[in-house]
């Protein structure tokens, strides 16, 4: 059978005063009903202009999708009508975002707001929304549901308002769930609730859940398979096992070894030196090479492609036997 989401060489560029911004370079990904992939890199890889060209909602005028395929049952997204976008936006894939006190509407109820989603795609009465909107905030664990359904974001914590966001995404019950650094500025304590509750309520409705981090400990626990970007481009894709015990491409070995984990006090952590290259102006080859250690002539004529080099680990690079 085909993936739920099978992302195909997708490119996206921002056309900018100063030219071109190659934000996604060529990604290809799959993600099968009901898995968690995990999406790591540093900030500037394109991660989340990749999530948002799954759903199309780049920033109008300035960015769009340039190449390549986005098929979703069967569909191709880069090829519908917005229209029909609408229609599976919210509905059949949703997201999460990173800040929900910028995504969330201050002057309309909490209530409401998850209301609005379910009349758009579910035509149902505006009591029914509401008893939906209710149900789902008991769904996320809020305290006092039809009472923090009359409330505005601003008197919701941070946790609480993230836990509206999730319920505003899952309210329609999509078959994917995209969360985008979902417990950003949130402390360490709700960033496990809010990890946690995802978990939960994947295993309870059945989807599939793309998750956007650069916490490679929550990659390590909440995921079946893990894809490593960089400027732009899939460089490794692999269980997280696999990742983390053997990685293959230079760049997933530096991100591990910048990381503090449980032999931090015993290790000295390795920066990878230098700086992400200008999406203005890719290097030619390999887009790591002049970070890499290994590169030589052939990484800085041609690109490497994501080739298969173990059962079901994908990397991008000339060294790897």
């Amino acid at each position: 059978m085909a993936p739920l989401l099978r992302v195909l060489d997708l490119r996206t560029s921002f056309f900018t005063s100063d030219g071109e911004v190659r934000a996604v370079d060529g990604v290809t990904l799959d993600i099968e009903e009901g898995q968690t992939v995990g999406l790591v890199g540093e900030s500037g890889s394109g991660k989340s202009v990749t999530a948002l060209s799954v759903i199309r909602l780049l920033a109008g005028g300035t960015g769009r999708i340039v190449g390549g395929e986005v098929r979703f049952g069967g569909r191709n997204l880069t090829a519908v009508s917005e229209d029909e976008m609408r229609q599976i936006r919210g509905n059949e894939i949703s997201m999460i975002f990173q800040e929900p006190m910028t995504s969330l509407n201050p002057v309309m109820s909490i209530g409401d707001q998850i209301a609005e989603t379910i009349r758009l795609h579910r035509k149902a009465t505006k009591r029914q929304a509401r008893e939906r909107a209710v149900e789902m905030l008991r769904l996320v664990k809020i305290p006092e549901p039809e009472k923090r359904a009359r409330a505005y974001p601003h008197e919701l914590s941070g946790g609480q308002r993230q836990r509206v966001m999730i319920a505003i995404a899952l309210a329609c019950t999509p078959k994917l769930l995209i969360a985008d650094e979902p417990t950003t500025a949130l402390d360490v304590t709700i960033q496990a609730q809010i990890l946690e509750l995802i978990g939960e309520l994947q295993a309870r409705l059945g989807m599939a859940v793309l998750l956007i981090t650069h916490d490679l400990g929550v990659v390590a626990e909440r995921t079946n398979r893990v894809a490593v970007m960089y400027a732009g481009k899939i460089v490794e894709h692999a269980a997280p096992d696999a990742i983390f015990k053997q990685p293959l491409h230079p760049y997933t070995a530096g991100l591990i070894n910048s990381m503090p984990g449980p032999g931090a006090p015993k290790r000295r952590l390795q920066a990878i030196p230098g700086m992400v290259p200008s999406p203005l102006d890719w290097p030619s080859g390999c887009h790591f090479r002049d970070r890499c250690g290994r590169a030589d002539s052939r990484c800085a004529a041609t690109q490497p492609p994501l080739l298969e080099r173990a059962p079901g680990h994908w990397v991008a690079c000339f060294k790897v036997a």
